[in-house]
């Protein structure tokens, strides 16, 4: 599989492509007016806490106070047990015996302020580094389950306990007996194949950092920023940057310079893959990015065979339609269907990462009567989701041929980065009608002369309501003049919204 990563970089927006085998997987964008905050760590302090939801709201410097779960507090005595650093099972104790109002607390971002909901907070810092998630308020070692193969995941974790078995002491002591390990580590995907040297340097890496951090929290005050994640591009490489990836194409000499440092820094053996892109031609018009970033803000997504998705993203979930469209198969109508929802599934699972939709999903797969064609189509999803980054469950197919399933989500969806309501429907998808607004004027100029006194009325309306009242309504316009008492006149306004209208009284 060829695999590359792109990097376009403009003044006020940096944008990072990853594509395989030509194909656009993943786009990410950062603003400098509006970047994410996902990693950060803030020094806050508790402005709400609210015991009958187990939450508290913490000021952290951000429009929005942020929101904390008793959950995702640190508990004294308590240790983290999962293979990714979750939380010990048990009974949460209530919150207000975990914090108070006022109370100063140590905080780092999970997931960015999303619509109207601030951003949410946990007290379990994690900090990553190429390799490794250094958990320091843990003694957890775990490997990540998108690591399959057991030896090779018996070889890493017997690397990483034999590399932690002792902490150093803390910077600024003299120098004795290292100490039993105080903290956990999580070993990343990347980290598959990688020889004992790299663990041993992304643990002296995470060390120096979370030396720096602590001293950092010391010295912070309310509503700073105690530790700040790697800007787009470099996040972009550590955590994308593999073996399998090809080139990375940078188009700004600039942030090229700081990415071949970090490359050669962190990832040597990778650095000859990191290159300048100087053509004249905008380095995302020639992969055809921009025309895909397009198509994902689009509804309907046309499949190869002819079928089509319709993707629909609201408040509560995101619910994909799968429809035949203009396939009409070459067998039978169950083979025709079955055929059209395994590309959907492909299709799905592409659509999701590229759009970066998570939460709640709904798949509404064509129904199939034969239950190994939907075994085959769910075996479909699942493999196609397994090269997502973001961490997905998917359910078992329901009666109805729906499938459930959740992704995690810690920014915006794309559309919502790009997109804003639609200041004509104010985000409905759909406009009340010409003549729908026809009627919603009769009405509200009978309610107008019930109430103020006038000898005539002027109505302002957009053209194409207007042309419909003096065209198609005129007999009930005259109607009404006759019942009201009263000339009416109407006017055009160029600027209005379908929906846009005034009754003025003369």
């Amino acid at each position: 599989m060829s695999e590359e990563i792109l990097i376009n970089v403009t003044p006020r927006e940096t944008r990072v492509a990853l594509v395989e085998n030509g194909m656009l997987q993943e786009v990410h964008v950062e603003r400098a007016s509006r970047r994410g905050y996902v990693g950060n760590i803030y020094k806050g302090r508790v402005s709400r806490v609210m015991p009958g939801m187990q939450a508290a709201f913490v000021e952290i410097g951000l429009e929005r106070a942020a929101f904390l779960h008793a959950s995702d507090i640190v508990r004294p005595h308590a240790t983290l047990t999962g293979e990714n650093g979750d939380a010990a099972p048990g009974p949460t104790p209530p919150i207000n015996e975990l914090i108070r109002d006022g109370q100063e607390i140590v905080v780092q971002v999970v997931k960015d302020p999303i619509g109207s909901k601030g951003a949410r907070l946990t007290t379990h810092l994690s900090i990553p580094s190429r390799y490794l998630v250094l958990l320091p308020y843990s003694k957890v070692l775990g490997v990540s389950v998108r690591i399959e193969d057991e030896a090779e995941r018996a070889r890493l974790k017997e690397l990483l306990t034999e590399l932690t078995a002792t902490d150093l002491p803390p910077s600024g002591t003299p120098a004795a007996t290292p100490v039993a390990r105080t903290r956990g580590y999580i070993v990343r995907t990347n980290a598959e194949g990688q020889p004992r040297e790299s663990l041993a340097e992304d643990i002296d890496y995470l060390g120096k950092l979370w030396t720096e951090i602590t001293g950092n929290m010391t010295r912070a005050r309310v509503g700073e920023r105690i530790y700040e994640d790697l800007s787009l591009p470099l996040r972009a490489l550590r955590d994308l940057m593999r073996p399998s990836i090809e080139k990375v194409r940078v188009d700004s000499r600039e942030t090229l310079e700081r990415a071949q440092r970090f490359v050669g820094q962190f990832m040597p053996e990778l650095a000859e893959r990191v290159e300048h892109y100087p053509g004249e031609r905008p380095i995302f018009d020639l992969y055809g990015v921009e025309d895909e970033i397009q198509n994902a803000l689009k509804k309907d997504v046309p499949l190869k065979s002819g079928g089509y998705l319709i993707v629909d993203q609201t408040e509560a979930m995101t619910t994909i339609d799968v429809n035949t469209g203009g396939f009409l198969g070459t067998r039978n109508l169950e083979e025709t269907v079955f055929r059209n929802n395994l590309e959907a599934a492909q299709a799905a699972a592409r659509q999701l990462r590229l759009r970066n939709l998570g939460g709640i999903i709904i798949i509404d797969f064509i129904d199939m009567t034969d239950e190994e064609h939907q075994r085959q189509v769910l075996r479909q999803l699942q493999k196609s989701m397994a090269r997502d980054h973001a961490k997905a469950t998917v359910y078992d197919m329901s009666p109805l041929g729906l499938v459930e399933m959740t992704r995690k989500r810690t920014t915006e969806s794309l559309e919502r980065q790009l997109c804003e309501p639609c200041p004509a429907c104010a985000g409905r998808g759909s406009m009340k009608t010409a003549e729908t607004i026809t009627y919603e004027i009769f009405r509200e100029i009978t309610r107008a002369v019930r109430q103020f006194d006038a000898q005539q009325l002027l109505v302002l309306a957009a053209p194409k309501v207007v042309n419909r009242i003096l065209e198609e309504d005129s007999a009930a316009v005259a109607e009404l003049e006759e019942f009201i008492g009263k000339t009416i006149r109407f006017q055009p306004e160029e600027h209005y919204s379908q929906e846009q209208y005034d009754v003025v009284l003369l």
